[in-house]
């Protein structure tokens, strides 16, 4: 919900309000989630706790923003979860495994992502990946150390299932 701002000469503000936005920023966005979606937010939070806590280690810019999560009326005991993964530039996430099958979707800049021991993939705006249930995610980074790089990602997993894993 928050984007990387283009400044020029025109548009110059200081460091401090241009964060000061951005703060304000997602603080709004955190209070429409959490009324939006009042029940499930604990349990989207916890079940993506080690993802967020990992990215946010590899760049001051890394983050997962829940969208949105629901139960699957027409498959019992099974939920869909979509967030939005932000990369700065040169962000990652180290190896990890996810709960159900996952797809993702490139929205801003490029992918590099590697599956159990296929081949490192870059994935540009507008393409998508898919991960089946159980596969080894060993390579999810930003393929720029310049520019910043971001996805959405859509969970299908058991309900209350800890979506992500990180591998050691």
């Amino acid at each position: 919900m928050t984007s990387v701002a283009t400044i020029s000469p025109g548009n110059a503000r200081p460091q401090s309000q241009m964060l000061g936005l951005a703060a304000v920023a997602g603080l709004a966005c955190a209070l429409a989630i959490g009324r939006a979606l009042p029940v499930t937010m604990d349990a989207v939070s916890g079940a993506l706790a080690p993802l967020c806590a990992t990215v946010s280690g590899s760049s001051p810019l890394d983050r997962v923003e829940p969208i949105a999560s629901y139960p699957l009326p027409n498959v019992p005991g099974k939920r869909v979860t979509i967030v939005r993964v932000f990369y700065g530039p040169g962000g990652f996430t180290p190896p990890h495994r996810h709960a159900g099958s996952v797809t993702a979707y490139i929205t801003r800049g490029e992918i590099r992502s590697q599956l159990g021991g296929g081949p490192v993939e870059t994935f540009k705006v507008g393409q998508s990946f898919f991960e089946p249930p159980g596969s080894t995610h060993m390579v999810s980074a930003n393929a720029s150390t310049t520019e910043p790089a971001e996805l959405i990602a859509v969970f299908v997993a058991d309900e209350g299932a800890q979506l992500t894993t990180l591998l050691e």
